[in-house]
């Protein structure tokens, strides 16, 4: 409990400073770079006062120059400022538009194109999604937590297909995202967090051609995904002799490495 109350506090200090920097250079410049940079800053500190470490994989294995959409899985509410800081350039978020009503972070989030969701209304959710499309357009990578939700248990949920709509319409290459760690860190129902290892696989990018329609590009998505989860965490495929077989281990041998704290430069 203690460990949570020290990363909120730190958040609602570094918040209004941000805010008190950043907000003027991007008004007079127009560029919401300086700002973007400031809070991802705060964002990945809040959680290193926690004594959560990160440790990502394959993180080089793509062009950091292009833009993608990232697909997500969601154990816990530590995801998003473990995960977003780590994504090179600048890139957008689909979050609950009950958090744009915060004062300061509202702004921020405005500024930063984020997308607003309203979960209870289906009609919103495709408003939604042409929203993001044109957040792409701009150049921008795009994260999607693509369960829609919290997991409790750390087991993949049922996908949405917006995101798949989304990345079948832009035509921008999907780079599948297991976070792991986090379940136990600080699960879904609870407030106190604990010090832990958090690991973050950057799978394969997904090139447009290789698609196929939006199924198929879930398929690949959601086995991806499942294929960096704990053995415990992923759901058993049965064979058609009737043996249970495990998603394959796709990461292995991907360049692993365990991030200090610093921040990440952000285009």
């Amino acid at each position: 409990m203690i460990r949570t109350l020290l990363m909120l506090t730190f958040w609602a200090l570094a918040t209004p400073l941000a805010a008190l920097i950043g907000f003027p250079v991007s008004f007079i410049t127009g560029d919401v770079k300086l700002l973007y940079r400031l809070f991802m800053w705060g964002a990945w500190a809040g959680v290193w006062v926690t004594g959560v470490r990160v440790q990502t994989v394959g993180l080089d294995q793509f062009d950091h120059s292009r833009s993608y959409i990232f697909m997500t899985n969601h154990v816990s509410n530590i995801d998003p400022p473990i995960q977003i800081p780590l994504i090179p350039k600048r890139t957008s978020v689909m979050v609950k538009q009950e958090l744009f009503k915060v004062p300061i972070l509202g702004r921020a989030m405005r500024m930063g194109s984020l997308v607003p969701v309203d979960r209870s209304n289906r009609d919103a959710g495709i408003e939604a999604v042409h929203a993001a499309k044109s957040v792409i357009e701009q150049g921008l990578n795009m994260t999607i937590y693509v369960e829609g939700k919290r997991s409790f248990d750390g087991k993949l949920l049922p996908f949405k297909k917006g995101p798949f709509y989304l990345a079948v319409e832009c035509a921008v290459p999907v780079i599948p995202v297991t976070i792991v760690g986090t379940h136990s860190i600080m699960p879904k129902a609870r407030f106190a967090i604990k010090p832990g290892l958090a690991k973050v696989i950057f799978h394969p990018p997904i090139e447009p051609q290789d698609f196929g329609d939006r199924d198929r590009l879930l398929e690949k998505v959601r086995a991806a995904i499942e294929s960096g989860l704990p053995e415990e965490f992923r759901h058993v495929t049965t064979t058609s002799s009737g043996a249970s077989v495990p998603a394959e281990r796709c990461f292995d041998g991907i360049t692993v490495e365990e991030r200090p704290f610093k921040g990440r430069d952000s285009d």
